[in-house]
């Protein structure tokens, strides 16, 4: 019986709500996301690592138990990034190093999916180690924009957003340090989430505290970002730095019709360059919040510390991370990731006070700025969507970047003061690429930030909730 291609086009919370009723199967949406994956992925490479027998027998389990016993997810199938392990299915972090590496257990963030009822099928593609924000590596390749596949997905959760993008996924987990999930999300027209750190709780790995990254939703609307968002969070003892779950579910909070009252614009946050029709595209989404009845205003916090204080702790992250196998394996590590890792050796003791005193003022400037406002917007992402040759964005608007990770400063500022941000599809350049807003609330305000977010997008009207087919160009 072939499958029903038309569930691609549902959106997760639906697709939950049929699960709950037997409606549909959890093997009804792996069918019609196999059959899927068969007729689009080879033009975006987008979902390189498959494992839908693994899901077809955890569907079975699942299935097994009585209704209520299934999870809020209920048997929906989930991409997982491939950064994060997956018991028994290949994780190469994108890198020649672990090109045949199986873990034989999951990272606690897929534990929590499966537990409620999250049906791994697929891994998604991302750059070395996470690496650059423009999603390509040694062990797959590249992941092309369905917009225009001669462009980059932008990363480093690209395989992520294009799957999204391209109905091979409902759900799909992202992971955020400089915009990684912000940024795939604004260059591929879908919904993407950073929340507060500990919010979702992780391996910390070799850096328990003070990291600057976070793993998060990805959706093609709020309310499946909320669903997601609800299934990922929750503390976890493995985790030191991870919060409890809150009272009130996030999808209840993103329907609970809250609005803001001041509003907050900036194009550039005082510290970039912004190509002129992304800031315009952007700005007039974010003026559409008076029509909810907000004043919006320009402005924002000083972030002129920002550039120095990222490259810093970045670095030393890096450094913390992977000084092993610049030792043991240099010649099989990208450029960019040597250059993050030997900056990160190099750091004095007072290079790393400076870098954090940096991060403290500017939180406390940021705390005082949400004094006045109730929500900050930028765009996402400073420039459209690029050739997927170029390795990264080596200038905006006549300025030339000082290394491959400096135009992203629009979002990695809110990631130094544990901001949640969100890109939401906010309208598209005049050549058809999709540009993101990014929404950006106190610490721990998910809730808020999310039924804003809602608001805004049914103001928008844009529709992204349909999957697309890739536009195959040839370069």
């Amino acid at each position: 019986m072939p499958a029903d291609s038309s569930l691609v086009h549902s959106s997760a919370n639906d697709l939950v709500e049929l699960l709950k009723l037997g409606a549909v199967t959890p093997h009804d949406l792996l069918d019609a996301l196999q059959e899927r994956v068969q007729a689009v992925d080879g033009a975006v490479n987008a979902l390189p690592t498959l494992a839908f027998d693994r899901a077809r027998k955890a569907a079975n389990e699942l299935m097994a138990l009585p209704v209520q016993e299934r999870g809020l997810l209920c048997g929906l199938p989930v991409a997982i990034k491939d950064l994060t392990e997956v018991a028994g299915v290949r994780t190469t972090y994108g890198s020649p190093i672990f090109n045949e590496f199986v873990p034989q257990e999951s990272d606690p963030l897929v534990e929590r999916i499966e537990a409620q009822g999250g049906v791994i099928y697929a891994k998604s593609n991302t750059p070395e180690f996470g690496a650059g924000a423009n999603t390509f590596n040694e062990v797959f390749g590249a992941t092309r924009n369905p917009c225009d596949t001669r462009l980059s997905a932008a990363g480093s959760s690209g395989g992520a957003a294009v799957a999204l993008k391209t109905g091979t996924a409902w759900l799909a987990h992202g992971s955020d340090l400089g915009g990684s999930l912000r940024n795939p999300a604004s260059f591929n027209g879908i919904v993407g989430l950073r929340p507060t750190i500990g919010r979702v709780a992780t391996d910390p790995g070799q850096e328990i505290m003070g990291r600057l990254g976070v793993e998060g939703p990805m959706a093609r609307t709020v309310e499946d970002v909320a669903l997601f968002l609800d299934v990922l969070s929750g503390e976890d003892i493995r985790d030191p730095m991870s919060l409890e779950k809150p009272d009130t579910p996030f999808l209840t909070q993103a329907r609970s019709g809250w609005k803001p009252a001041r509003v907050a614009w900036s194009a550039d946050l005082g510290i970039t360059p912004v190509d002129p029709e992304v800031a315009e595209i952007t700005r007039r989404a974010a003026l559409r919040f008076t029509e909810l009845g907000a004043v919006v205003e320009e402005a924002h916090p000083d972030f002129s510390e920002a550039h120095d204080c990222f490259q810093v702790l970045r670095a030393r992250s890096f450094a913390i991370s992977k000084k092993d196998l610049l030792t043991t394996k240099r010649d099989l590590l990208k450029p960019e990731v040597v250059w993050n890792i030997e900056q990160g050796l190099k750091l004095s003791c007072d290079d790393i006070l400076k870098a954090e005193h940096q991060r403290a003022a500017m939180f406390q400037r940021m705390l005082a700025f949400f004094q006045t406002f109730d929500l900050i917007c930028t765009p996402a992402t400073i420039v459209a969507a690029y050739p997927v040759e170029n390795r990264y964005v080596a200038e905006c608007n006549g300025v030339t970047f000082g290394n491959y990770v400096e135009w992203l400063a629009i979002a990695y500022a809110f990631t130094l003061v544990g901001c949640p941000a969100l890109s939401l599809p906010a309208g598209h350049t005049r050549d058809g690429r999709p540009i993101g807003l990014q929404i950006v609330a106190r610490p721990r305000d998910e809730g808020r930030l999310l039924a804003a977010a809602l608001a805004l997008e049914q103001v928008l009207g844009l529709n992204t909730a349909r999957p697309v087919m890739p536009n195959v160009q040839h370069l």
